[in-house]
Parts: C-alpha cells; sequence; structure tokens
C-alpha cells in the first residue's frame, strides 16, 4: 500500500504535471499550421513538450546492433501473408483493416509518407482511415495514396505528389489517441507524429475545424511556395576576392540580434568542387556554431543546382540564400574561407533584425561530415551526428557520389533521442526519409518547401551524355528541412543513416546538418579541412571536373 508520504509526493507530481500544461497554449490545427510558417519559434525550445516519433513498415527482425544482420535487413515492406511490417489486422464494422499507427495520449501527425505500390502505378485501390481519441467514424478516409498527394481533401502543397509517393505535412492533433488503419495490405508507410506530456491542451480535429481552417491552409501554402528573401533589419555585407587559402569576414551589429537572412553568391561555378571547397563559417558569442562548405550549408550539393524552399533556396544566377533565423547575445561574425587552389569572387549579404533573448532562445549550428572512400560491406551505419545537451534538429542535405548504375539509397535512418533503447525514428529507405520513393527509378530533378533533389551537376552541364537512370551514377543531393517534424532532445540525439547499397563499391559520402541549441550543447563534428578537399571524384566515364572547364 502506498505510504501517506508517497501519495502526497504522487500528487504534488501530478499538480506540477497538470500546472505545466495549463502555461501551454491549446494545440489546435490552427495554432500548428501559425507555427509551419513561424520563422523565429523554431529558434526556440518548445515551450509545449513533446517527443517527435514515427510509425513505419520497417523490419522488425531489427532489435539491436549487435545482431549485425538482423539489424540490416533491408525487408521494410509488406506483400504478402508472411509479411508483419504493421502493428496488427482487427475487424471494424465487418471490414478487415490492418492497423499502421495507434497511439494512445495527446498527439498531432505532422508527415506521412506513401508511395506507389509499384513504381510506374500512381493508383491503389485500398482505402486509408485515420480515426481520432478512439471515435468510430474516421476523421479522414480516402484512397491511401490522392487523400496524401494533394489531389484529394488535403491540399496542395501541404499534400503533394512527390517523385512516385504521396507526402502530406498537414496537421493532425489529437487529444486522447490516433490509429490509422488500411484496408488492404499496406505496402511501405511512414506516419510522423508528436507525442505531447499528458495533460496538454490539445483540441481533437474534428471536420468543421479542417474546413474552417482551409482559408489559413492555402494562405500557409503560398507563404510556403512563394518565401520572402527579404526582412527587416540591418543590412551587412562584404565582397571579395579570396585568394586560396585565405579568409574575409564581416562583424555583426552588438547587442541581442538575429540572422533572418543570408546570401552569399561566387562568380564562377564552372569548377563544381568550388562549392565543397568554400566554408561558410558564424561566430555567436565568441562560440563558432557554423562550418559548413556553402554548397552542404546551401543545400546545393557539388557544384550549381538550383531549387527553391522555405528555409533554403539556390538560384541560377549562382545566389544562395538561407532564411533559418540566428539569434545571438552579444555578438557576432560571418566568415567566408576559401580552401581551395583557385581564387574566387564571393559578395556575402546578411539581414540582422531585432532579437529578445531568453531562456528559452538557442543558437543555430550547421556541421559537416564527409567521407570517401565508404565501403558498402559489410552494411554500416555511417554517424550524420551525435549531439549532447538541449537543443532542435532542423534537416540536412546529403550529398553522395555512387560509382555504379545500380540504386545505393536502400538504407533506413536511425534516429536515438534522449538515450533511449531502440530509435524514436527508424525509417525505410534513404529516399523515403528525403520524401520520394523507388529510388532506383525516381531519379529526376523535384522540389517541395521541405524537401527537395536538385538536378545533378553532372546533368547541367554534361547533359550530351547518354545514361538512363540520372543520379544513380555520380552525384546526388537529397535534402530536408524540417517544420513541424522538428526533433527536440533534452540530453542528446544521435542520427544514423545506414549504407546499403545493392552493390559492392567504395561510395562519397558528404551531408550538412542543422540544429539549434544551447552554448552548453555539444557535437562529434569538427572542422576537417583535409576531407574537404577529398572530393570524390567521379565514376568512369564522365569528365572529372577538375578538368571540365579545360
Amino acid at each position: 500500500m502506498m505510504t501517506l508520504r508517497t501519495r502526497l509526493i504522487a500528487v504534488f507530481i501530478l499538480f506540477a504535471v497538470v500546472t505545466n500544461a495549463q502555461k501551454n497554449k491549446e494545440v489546435t490545427v490552427t495554432s500548428l499550421l501559425k507555427e509551419m510558417v513561424d520563422r523565429e519559434q523554431v529558434a526556440r525550445f518548445p515551450i509545449t513538450n513533446f517527443r517527435l516519433k514515427q510509425e513505419s513498415s520497417y523490419n522488425r527482425v531489427s532489435k539491436t546492433p549487435k545482431d549485425s544482420v538482423g539489424w540490416f535487413s533491408n525487408h521494410d515492406f509488406n506483400s504478402s501473408e508472411k509479411d508483419h511490417n504493421f502493428i496488427r489486422t482487427e475487424e471494424i464494422n465487418g471490414q478487415k483493416e490492418w492497423v499502421m499507427m495507434d497511439h494512445v495520449g495527446p498527439g498531432a501527425i505532422v508527415r506521412t509518407w506513401m508511395p506507389f505500390f509499384k513504381p510506374d502505378k500512381p493508383d491503389t485501390d485500398i482505402e486509408i482511415k485515420i480515426y481520432l481519441d478512439g471515435n468510430l467514424k474516421p476523421v479522414f478516409q480516402g484512397n491511401m495514396l490522392s487523400l496524401l498527394d494533394g489531389t484529394g481533401e488535403i491540399p496542395f502543397p501541404l499534400a503533394h505528389q512527390s517523385l512516385r509517393s504521396a507526402v502530406s505535412f498537414f496537421p493532425i492533433p489529437y487529444a486522447k489517441g490516433c490509429k490509422i488503419t488500411a484496408t488492404g495490405r499496406p505496402f511501405f508507410y511512414q506516419f510522423t507524429y508528436r507525442e505531447y506530456d499528458d495533460y496538454t491542451p490539445i483540441k481533437t480535429l474534428t471536420k468543421e475545424d479542417f474546413n474552417n481552417a482551409i482559408p489559413l491552409t492555402k494562405k500557409v501554402g503560398e507563404l510556403l511556395l512563394h518565401p520572402e528573401n527579404t526582412s527587416k533589419g540591418k543590412e551587412v555585407s562584404f565582397s571579395a576576392k579570396l585568394k586560396s587559402k585565405k579568409e574575409k569576414s564581416v562583424t555583426l551589429p552588438k547587442g541581442n540580434a538575429a540572422i533572418n537572412m543570408l546570401s552569399l553568391k561566387l562568380d564562377d561555378y564552372s569548377n563544381a568542387e568550388v562549392t565543397r571547397t568554400v566554408v561558410l563559417k558564424i561566430e555567436f558569442d565568441d562560440e563558432e556554431t557554423v562550418w559548413c562548405p556553402i554548397g552542404d550549408f546551401f543545400g546545393c550539393g557539388i557544384g550549381l543546382n538550383p531549387f527553391e524552399g522555405w528555409h533554403k533556396s539556390v538560384y541560377e544566377d549562382g545566389t544562395m540564400v538561407s532564411r533559418w533565423v540566428m539569434p545571438y547575445q552579444k555578438s557576432g561574425k560571418i566568415s567566408v574561407v576559401n580552401l581551395g587552389e583557385e581564387s574566387v569572387n564571393v559578395e556575402l549579404n546578411a539581414t540582422v533584425g531585432s532579437w529578445e533573448w531568453d531562456e528559452d532562445s538557442m543558437y543555430f549550428n550547421a556541421a559537416w561530415r564527409g567521407q570517401y572512400p565508404v565501403a558498402t560491406r559489410p552494411f554500416p551505419d555511417w554517424n550524420y551526428v551525435t549531439l549532447k545537451g538541449r537543443g532542435v534538429y532542423v534537416g540536412d542535405a546529403l550529398t553522395i557520389m555512387n560509382p555504379v548504375a545500380k540504386w545505393w539509397g536502400e538504407g533506413d535512418e536511425k534516429i536515438w533521442v534522449d538515450g533511449e533503447d531502440f530509435p524514436s525514428i527508424f525509417g525505410t529507405g534513404t529516399e523515403d526519409y528525403y520524401a520520394y520513393s523507388w529510388g532506383g527509378k525516381s531519379t529526376d530533378f523535384y522540389e517541395h518547401p521541405f524537401h527537395a533533389q536538385p538536378k545533378s551537376y553532372i546533368y547541367n552541364k554534361l547533359n550530351r551524355k547518354k545514361i538512363k537512370e540520372r543520379n544513380t551514377l555520380g552525384y546526388s543531393t537529397e535534402i530536408r528541412s524540417r517544420a513541424l517534424d522538428i526533433m527536440p532532445f533534452g540530453s542528446s540525439l544521435q542520427l544514423d543513416m545506414e549504407i546499403w547499397s545493392w552493390t559492392d563499391c567504395e561510395m562519397g559520402y558528404g551531408v550538412g546538418v542543422y540544429w539549434y541549441g544551447d552554448k552548453e550543447t555539444t557535437s562529434n563534428r569538427v572542422p576537417d579541412e583535409k576531407e574537404v578537399l577529398n572530393v570524390p571524384p567521379l565514376p568512369d566515364g564522365f569528365p572529372n571536373s577538375k578538368n571540365e572547364k579545360k
């Protein structure tokens, strides 16, 4: 039996939890839609606490890294009765349904991904049903693809058709629980959701709420598709010719402030490697928080590969833009260093606006890891980054060099938060993480406010080459910026990506990673000038980018 002291402690804890929840504003579909386009909010640790989690069709034999066979098993789909990469089956109103997600407690779906069942077949007769708070009638019910690809109830671009897949970022909040089922055997799937603390005030989405939010949904969609490059504040800039191994810096205004927009432009991209060998550095309050090659920071990878996104964009004229808000308390400095052998002309512009620093404010960080060669056998987990302390993970840009024609991206992402025993996020493939599918065939350019696959440099400049599958052989860049699917962590975060190619070969990997954190938050990524200069060579059959302009 509980002692009086134990009961008092339990009551006190319950009172503290409830009191803290009462301080939080109610989470609604409206508040989440507004949060999606609030650039400043991501630079503060979430007041309403949540853990990002995911239900997916990952292979259930993957139990522990100690089991090297099971851990790298690639059968993460359901194609027959013997496959059980889902939760269970049950009968609802006389119909058999496959349960893919069954979360009990307050939460919000913030991202869904569903691939074509066949690479050239963008249709299915399977229906998906989303039940909230134990209601027997689903709030959403429709075709498993068209409901989530922008052609159904959920409007574009919050729901859209990516390359051979349907992706939705429309938020679906619920107070008590969420169950997602399919009327047929689900193939691959991912449902990413926020798991809020108990007693968090949440308004469960209803059809009436959804219909009332349509005007705001459309407004948010327009903002996402047409991000503004201008913002209020003081302009700081420099223009310089940087010789080999030289650096140029600009000091930011003193006091509480934040970079709201940062752009950089070089005069010559004929040597694709310039986007790897020119590095951006930023210091805030006497601490360097950004050290990243410009192609990996802005998302274009090796060479100038234009795309439009919400957080960053790269344009045909060579201008690269970042819209991450980067606050500081006292001082800041932006630097550009040329590690390459040839001189480069650089133009840098930044807009610095006001900021009120508080206990939830965090510093923006960007780091880079590169490695060449990377052996594909035996299968390894390749660590993007490991963070210690408090922060929020907000995105990454992966550039690979594949020396063979066969598909390279079967590897799953595995993300551990705050020392958990099994990853909160266990994915189904690298291309799925970057929001498309059938990677061996879906190799064309695509862009969305939160993810993109820019055109490969070798196809921008060397389109006379007749190779059937773009970006399977050669360089490929994949981008993911997080909005409602940001990942808060209280003590640690570790993000690994499997290296899983169909070929035993040696690949090149480079990734830019972005997060916000306290001043005490640390990373295992450190500046590596030697690896920056170790640019993976193009495969046999392609002119070497070093000699191309000759």
